[in-house]
């Protein structure tokens, strides 16, 4: 028998570590098929919600932020890197380049949920694609698009949201919503709205956990 799980992914594109998380989630899912089906939807986070136009370059800001030397980011890459490709996610070899503003995207990733089963998974992995796998600027209209259009979603409805303030209260008011519920750090993946498991976690962590959860296991 299948057991269905609601699970709210709450990420931001910005972090390299949803990347990792995400595909893990799925090799895992992939892994208890048959016994697990996932009500997946993805909850907006900003990691750099005041991040002005044009951005950051990265290692400026990583430095700012954490204070963390050239050498410390790259080897935080190298190891971010080989477990991206355990879940056969590769990353871009110099990192994304530059931090930018998300917040349209996460627009955009509103819109899509309602947008079709499994249209909001497509967005989501366009965009970890164009960031963290090409280092695109994502705060550039057409490079959402362009994800919009790799997704097989509507890029004209999708231009007509980002032209407009479409989804914003939505987005803000799940934002306060995950802030409220302590969220402070992602990818934070939430089961039937009570189970929380934390950070890009291997694969067996997140098979572990949800076949405990679907068996009644966990409580």
């Amino acid at each position: 028998m299948t057991t269905t799980l609601k699970i709210d992914f709450v990420s931001d594109i910005a972090c390299p570590w949803c990347a990792v998380g995400l595909g893990a989630l799925e090799k895992a899912l992939n892994n208890l098929d048959g016994e697990v089906k996932a009500d997946l939807h993805f909850q907006p986070f900003e990691l750099n919600p005041h991040m002005g136009p044009g951005g950051q370059d990265l290692g400026e800001h990583l430095t700012q932020k954490y204070g963390s030397t050239p050498e410390q980011q790259a080897q935080i890459r190298q190891t971010i890197a080989d477990r991206g490709a355990e879940v056969g996610f590769e990353f871009h070899p110099g990192g994304r380049g530059r931090v930018y503003n998300t917040f349209n995207a996460h627009r955009l990733l509103h819109w899509a949920e309602g947008q079709g089963a499994g249209a909001q998974h497509a967005l989501k992995k366009a965009f970890l694609q164009a960031y963290q796998g090409r280092a695109e600027c994502m705060e550039d209209a057409e490079v959402l698009l362009a994800g919009v259009a790799a997704a097989g979603l509507d890029a004209a409805a999708a231009r007509e949201v980002l032209a407009s303030d479409a989804h914003t209260a939505e987005v803000r008011e799940r934002q306060q919503l995950y802030a409220q519920a302590g969220i402070r750090s992602v990818p934070a993946i939430i089961i039937n709205d009570k189970h929380l498991i934390s950070g890009g976690q291997p694969v067996e962590v997140f098979e572990q956990a949800l076949r405990r959860i679907a068996s009644g296991e966990v409580a």
